[in-house]
């Protein structure tokens, strides 16, 4: 038995539902002390303690890159603290005591200790005063890593 041959209508409605994209997720936040090296897609409500303005070294090739700021900021919740790199025009939105929510965050490495950064994937926005204490006293980008291969037998 033949199937009848579908009108131009029924192809085009058959063709706009099988594109029609998911609905945003809602973020899910996490807490500094349970970042681990060489991941990413972290969302974060931090406080910024300290913002250091940090100088290019050496020539640089081209024009754009010597125009790029960059801040390595101290950031922290109620569970710990890390370095946040920031870029451009993110140096002005890490003022020490503002709270900020860092969106799609990765973790970078340099030197063996981890940094927090935000890419151009990545988003950082003020937002009204968080009222938790940062813990100091637990600063992830002092803790040093160092890569082990181990061979197979």
């Amino acid at each position: 038995m033949a199937t009848p041959a579908k009108t131009g209508r029924e192809r085009q409605e058959e063709s706009s539902n099988a594109g029609v994209k998911p609905g945003l997720r809602k973020p899910v936040f996490t807490k500094v002390d349970l970042l681990k090296p060489g991941t990413g897609g972290h969302n974060l409500t931090v406080k910024v303690l300290n913002s250091i303005a940090v100088l290019p070294k050496g020539r640089s090739v081209s024009y754009h890159l010597r125009q790029s700021r960059i801040a390595e900021c101290l950031i922290g919740d109620d569970t710990g603290c890390i370095t946040f790199t920031a870029r451009n025009d993110q140096v002005n939105l890490m003022k020490p005591g503002a709270t900020v929510i860092i969106r799609n965050a990765k973790i970078d490495m340099f030197k063996g200790s981890m940094r927090l950064a935000a890419d151009k994937w990545g988003r950082v926005e003020v937002t009204e005063p968080a009222e938790f204490a940062v813990k100091e006293d637990n600063n992830l980008s002092l803790v040093e890593y160092e890569l082990v291969n181990i061979a197979e037998e």
